[in-house]
């Protein structure tokens, strides 16, 4: 009966050891979530035996070596500082043998490490999962020989069972934290393909990268096609912007990234001959090269204060960003480049006004027996359309008539206010020594013609006024004929002829008009007629003549306003350039314009 009795007993403790080891898989299987996997274990544990100090280590198989992750009892310099690689320790020999280890003198053994003085049993029990090592649980007791085998056997069998689930708990974390990256990383590359600023997406990019891979020193540098260098635009260390050296293809670990078109890490510095100092905390380095379209276009480098921070996650968090960021960088420095240009091209068109301001006066000069205005609405920074007036003197009458020149250059902007310019110095040299109209147009053209540019040419109108019998002898070069508008009625004139710089060897016709007093004459170019309202209806020469009929009575001035303002109700926005001239033939003598 005594026999049988113990039996029971042994049965009774078995199955309660069954109903426990039950308890520590449901316990254990309840959650993903690491700490708090971690702290569950411990309370498993104690249950069963007593420490003062107990630790859960885990294993890096990329460090070789164990860390604390959960403690109690330990120092927190000891848990934040203390490595233990394979073999170091009792719980270095119990990992790299993957047995159990019990000291139950520790001032016996000299593999222990001395965090607690009073410390005298210890009791280090490896886990593994998939035949890989998980880690260690590390219990200690100031009682000498506190643990028996029996206690070495019951936490051999709870590692047995809580290494799979700290296996899948810091898988999943794994996965969790690439979830959490890959989703801050599609966030990240739509906010950088947002900044054009270069500046500022380097800062952008600095702090985004911050929040992803804790690092001490930042650096981007630009590639300069010229030099083959890699110039410095971007650094930060510890916070503060700093300003580094230029680093020539091949040299330093960002000159090895750029050279190799490949991601450089060093886990230690200092024993990398390719490294180039640049501050005595720093101890590892990784460098990415910023690729686009097969072409390196500069090199990110991070810099951490600790042996090999950088690991296979940071790696491959930067080689998704990479791409991302060359473009993004890329982008921007086009766009600043860009913006140098048109600085430097405002600039041009600035002064090129200003020279064009003295072609094109914003008044007519004073021409006998008739009043003028001019108005010019440039459809860019510059016209092309062209406009002058100058004397010419007959010799036989000794008097002076007014040749008045009014004409449209091909294209829009700088090019075709370059040849209206052109043109314009032309006039004034070959005027004074043809008498007819049509005699300077025929030069005008052969002039041009022998200056051929591809696909330009000018239509020009040439009017020479003879204050003595009110006559304009006209001719045109492909030209808007004028509008003449004389007692509310419009007469029609319509000399014709080629645009200039086109045809070599033509000839062109002369048309004599007599004006009246009071006649009203219009020029204008086709970026009036040809205006377009929102809805693609053309302003057109009849639309015109309305206004010019209505303002008949109104000073050249006045009238030019009045079509302008005509225009903009119509559609404020220009299409082409617009320019008017307004001539009034004077009904009596007046004074000079002063």
């Amino acid at each position: 009966m005594q026999a049988t009795r113990k039996e029971a007993v042994r049965f009774e403790e078995r199955a309660d050891l069954l109903d426990f080891l039950l308890e520590v898989s449901a316990v254990t299987s309840q959650t993903l979530d690491l700490d708090r996997l971690l702290a569950n274990v411990s309370e498993i544990v104690r249950r069963v035996m007593h420490y003062e100090l107990f630790a859960i280590l885990l294993y890096s198989e990329k460090q070789q070596e164990l860390r604390i992750r959960y403690a109690v009892g330990h120092r927190e310099e000891i848990v934040r500082n203390l490595a233990v690689k394979l073999g170091e320790g009792i719980t270095g020999a119990a990992a790299e043998k993957r047995e159990p280890i019990l000291v139950a003198d520790v001032r016996n053994d000299d593999r222990y490490l001395n965090s607690v003085d009073a410390v005298r049993t210890e009791l280090a029990v490896p886990m593994i999962a998939r035949q890989k090592l998980v880690g260690v649980i590390d219990v200690q007791s100031t009682r000498l020989g506190a643990y028996t085998d029996y206690d070495r056997a019951m936490l051999r069998l709870i590692a047995a069972r809580v290494g799979a689930a700290i296996d899948n708990a810091r898988l999943y974390r794994r996965a969790e934290r690439q979830n959490r990256t890959l989703k801050t990383l599609g966030r990240i590359s739509q906010e950088f393909a947002a900044i054009l600023e270069l500046d500022e997406l380097l800062t952008k990019i600095a702090s985004s990268m911050r929040t992803l891979i804790n690092y001490d020193a930042f650096s981007i540098l630009l590639k300069d096609e010229v030099t083959n260098v890699l110039k410095h635009r971007f650094s930060i260390r510890y916070d503060e912007r700093v300003k580094i050296d230029n680093i020539p293809f091949g040299k330093g670990i960002t000159g090895a990234a750029a050279e190799s078109r490949e991601p450089v890490r060093v886990d230690d510095t200092s024993s990398d001959p390719r490294y180039i100092a640049s501050h005595p905390d720093l101890r590892s380095e990784v460098a990415v090269p910023l690729m686009v379209q097969d072409r390196v276009v500069g090199v990110m480098d991070l810099e951490s204060g600790r042996y090999g921070f950088f690991t296979d996650d940071h790696m491959r968090t930067l080689a998704l960003l990479g791409p991302q960021i060359a473009n993004s960088v890329e982008n921007a420095r086009l766009y600043e480049e860009i913006a140098i240009r048109e600085k430097l091209i405002q600039e041009d068109l600035r002064v090129a006004r200003e020279l064009q301001a003295v072609l094109l006066p914003a008044e007519t000069p004073e021409i006998r027996g008739i009043e003028s205005a001019v108005g010019l609405r440039p459809a860019r920074e510059i016209s092309g359309d062209v406009y002058d007036f100058f004397e010419h003197r007959d010799t036989s009458h000794k008097e002076h008539h007014m040749v008045i020149a009014f004409g449209d250059s091909s294209g829009k902007g700088v090019a075709a206010a370059l040849y209206g310019a052109v043109l314009d110095g032309l006039m004034r040299t070959l005027a004074p020594r043809r008498r007819k109209p049509s005699e300077l147009m025929k030069a005008l053209n052969d002039k041009l013609v022998e200056r051929k540019v591809e696909a330009r040419y000018v239509t020009l109108l040439l009017m020479l006024w003879h204050p003595h019998s009110k006559q304009f002898q006209i001719t045109n070069a492909g030209g808007t004929p004028p509008m003449v508008c004389r007692g509310g009625e419009m007469l029609k004139l319509r000399p014709e002829g080629v645009p200039l710089g086109l045809l070599p060897d033509i000839e062109y016709d002369e048309i004599t008009f007599q004006a009246q007093p009071g006649d009203t004459i219009v020029l204008y170019s086709d970026g009036i007629s040809d205006h377009l309202s929102p809805s693609g209806e053309e302003y057109g020469r009849r639309r015109l003549e309305r206004v010019v009929r209505a303002n008949e009575q109104a000073r050249p001035a006045d009238l030019v306003t009045a079509i302008f303002e005509d225009l903009d109700r119509f559609n404020t926005a220009k299409f082409d350039d617009q320019t008017l001239l307004v001539m009034k033939v004077k009904t009596r003598r007046t004074k000079p314009r002063s």
